[in-house]
């Protein structure tokens, strides 16, 4: 029986799993229940597990019945999105204003049946870690992990992540050498200025007329200081300024986001924004600070291993169905913190959304079950062919 038919075997049970994840959904750094069941499950198959790395952050330890080897890492996201829910599946949401919107349920899940499927086959050399990671919805769960010393405690030889993808068909998968995900910084811009009642502009430094014009600006970035084969995004997605209709107000506060695929681009954006921003606010008499959270890295997959990663997938589900992803995704991931420490590759699993919408971070979004006994079988594969 190969491994993709005995996990198979255990596809009810998977998604009995993943459906109450599901329904329990909690969001960055809360994931006290999700992690609970997860490290429950972990050492009732006689995984060694260490909670609270990294917070809520759980690690199993497999280790291989041939003697030493090398030591891969395996590594999944607990957390949900702040959504609400509009989907129509059985298993929806009982927390209100949390939902898994982006498929985490089901990566728990696919790790999970691989653990088991490990644990109880260790004919390996070796050593396998399986990391549930708290809190990727950019609340910093890679790097709560790293500041816990993830890799000191559990070194690694080589990390690798996976994802859903509602753009591919059920079961391909798909990897990509170097960049496969941009970096991406949160900003937030302070205007200050001077109020004044609306009938007496004379008398006022404008922070809602610096705000429109900064917005406006800001757009000169991408098409003027981005070169032309680079990729870059620059979006201001907040403005808050105001209280009443007839008074200029005082101060102003812009936010928004970016994407970039290389770190030298992510910099000269930072510094523009910043330039911008102070420029824009004085020529109307106001001032401007900008602060910068780095939420994403650029996920910068190692050659290699997204090769091993595709033969994994390939002996799973064939070569018909496994390809290299022409371009890389806008979209970020923490993952990306991790991989800085170690060598790694993360690749994409394709699934539909059989319950709503077919998009990720969508009010209406599920996973695709039918996916969950061939991630669990890719991580297994993996595992036996790095390991021997």
């Amino acid at each position: 029986m190969s491994v993709l038919e005995e996990i198979s075997a255990r596809s009810e049970e998977l998604a009995e799993w993943r459906h109450d994840f599901h329904r329990h959904p909690e969001l960055g750094l809360e994931e006290v229940r999700t992690a609970g069941v997860v490290a429950e499950k972990l050492r009732g198959w006689g995984v060694e597990v260490t909670e609270q790395v990294g917070i809520t952050g759980v690690v199993g330890v497999i280790r291989g019945s041939l003697g030493p080897g090398k030591t891969i890492g395996f590594r999944a996201d607990m957390d949900a999105l702040a959504m609400t829910e509009k989907g129509t599946c059985p298993w929806k949401s009982v927390n209100d204003g949390v939902m898994h919107g982006c498929g985490h349920d089901g990566h728990t899940t696919m790790l999970l049946g691989a653990a088991r499927y490990l644990a109880e086959h260790r004919d390996f050399r070796g050593t396998v870690i399986v990391i549930f990671q708290p809190a990727e919805e950019g609340n910093g769960g890679a790097l709560a992990m790293l500041k816990d010393d993830l890799f000191g405690r559990f070194p690694m030889d080589e990390i690798y992540g996976m994802h859903n993808w509602t753009g591919q068909e059920p079961g391909c998968f798909r990897g990509r050498h170097g960049a496969a995900m941009a970096g991406s910084d949160f900003f937030t811009i302070r205007v200050k200025g001077k109020g004044a009642h609306g009938s007496a502009p004379q008398l006022s430094a404008d922070t809602a007329l610096a705000a429109a014009m900064i917005v406006t600006s800001l757009q000169q970035i991408v098409a003027r200081n981005v070169a032309p084969l680079d990729s870059a995004v620059v979006s201001v997605t907040k403005i808050h300024t105001g209280s009443a209709f007839n008074i200029i107000p005082q101060e102003a506060e812009l936010g928004g986001c970016t994407r970039f695929f290389s770190e030298s681009t992510g910099a000269m954006l930072r510094d523009r924004i910043a330039a911008v921003a102070k420029a824009v606010a004085e020529s109307v008499g106001c001032s401007a600070e900008t602060e910068f959270d780095s939420i994403y890295g650029v996920l910068d997959n190692d050659d290699e291993l997204t090769d091993a990663m595709m033969d994994a997938a390939r002996a799973v589900v064939g070569d018909d169905k496994v390809g290299y992803a022409p371009e890389p995704q806008m979209a970020s991931e923490d993952f990306s913190f991790l991989r800085r420490h170690v060598r790694g590759a993360y690749g994409f699993l394709g699934g539909q959304a059989p319950h709503g919408a077919t998009n990720l971070h969508n009010p209406g979004y599920d996973f695709d079950d039918r996916v969950l006994p061939i991630g669990a079988a890719i991580w297994v594969t993996l595992a036996q062919q790095r390991l021997g």
